[in-house]
């Protein structure tokens, strides 16, 4: 199994962008993520918000001000093709550690700052009498998704946005993309924090993944409810690992699935894997 979504999990050009930080009125500034060089000559006309050099671009407006120049900026680069898959949905600006700022900003423009994102995705499967997996629920998405239409995907899974916790998240997701309500999510049971660097066309995905296991009873059957999701398929655990180890599965869809597969014992070669993988694996979700 090659499990290429390893190595495109860090596939990312650092030399290609600049570190970019919110300044703080009593402290350094903030690195919150960066800009590609190619964008930087878009920047400049905001001089009263922002500052730019060699080595960094900087946000340095007042705290109370900084919605407002967020949005009025991401509004001039969305209209110049900068800023694309247009979500309408605030998610929270945070630290490169993970730290809140403060401020919510469009989700699509935090891949043009290069600014972490959270999101959480679930494996739903059927186990035997033993408890061991032996079934996995796959999702295609829809052809009109703005991000990898078509391709596979987890049974559940989405961005976390502002003033949502992952597991609150995931509950909400669980009923628009598979039909599943609060009262069949009892058996949910955390997996790893998956952290993801790498170049995307959108600009640059610095995300952190929650996982999430749910073991679902034979015979029950997800249905999508808000038309993101193309299809769900039961298949045999050997089937939906070998398609997770190719390349027809998005990348964030793969490695939740490969954590799956690690945490089960489900793979012949866990021990390599897992040791290549082990940089992406943060450790139990908080």
């Amino acid at each position: 199994m090659r499990w290429p979504a390893i190595a495109a999990a860090r596939t990312h050009d650092t030399a290609a962008r600049t570190p970019f930080f919110v300044g703080t009125p009593d402290r350094p500034p903030l690195a919150v993520g960066s800009v590609a060089h190619a964008h930087r000559r878009a920047l400049l006309r905001w001089p009263q918000w922002l500052t730019l050099d060699a080595q960094r671009v900087t946000l340095h407006c007042a705290p109370p001000e900084r919605a407002d120049a967020f949005a009025t900026m991401h509004d001039a680069l969305r209209a110049q093709g900068l800023v694309v898959a247009w979500r309408d949905e605030a998610f929270p600006l945070f630290t490169v550690q993970g730290v809140p700022v403060g401020v919510s900003i469009e989700r699509a423009a935090t891949r043009f700052w290069g600014s972490l994102t959270l999101g959480a995705h679930c494996n739903g499967y059927v186990a035997d009498a033993r408890g061991v997996p032996q079934q996995l629920w796959i999702a295609r998405r829809s052809s009109t998704k703005a991000t990898d239409p078509g391709k596979l995907d987890n049974l559940v899974g989405g961005g976390v946005p502002a003033g949502q916790s992952p597991r609150d998240t995931l509950i909400r997701e669980a009923w628009e993309e598979a039909g599943l309500r609060p009262e069949q999510l009892h058996a949910l049971a955390r997996g790893r924090v998956l952290q993801l660097l790498r170049d995307i066309p959108e600009g640059l995905q610095r995300e952190w993944i929650h996982v999430y296991d749910l073991a679902l009873p034979p015979g029950l059957t997800p249905r999508n409810q808000d038309g993101e999701v193309a299809e769900l398929a039961l298949l045999p655990m050997r089937e939906a690992l070998a398609l997770a180890a190719g390349d027809e599965m998005t990348v964030d869809a793969s490695l939740v699935t490969l954590d799956f597969a690690l945490r089960h014992c489900l793979l012949d070669d866990d021990g390599a894997l897992a040791a290549q993988a082990a940089a992406l694996f943060a450790g139990q979700a908080a």
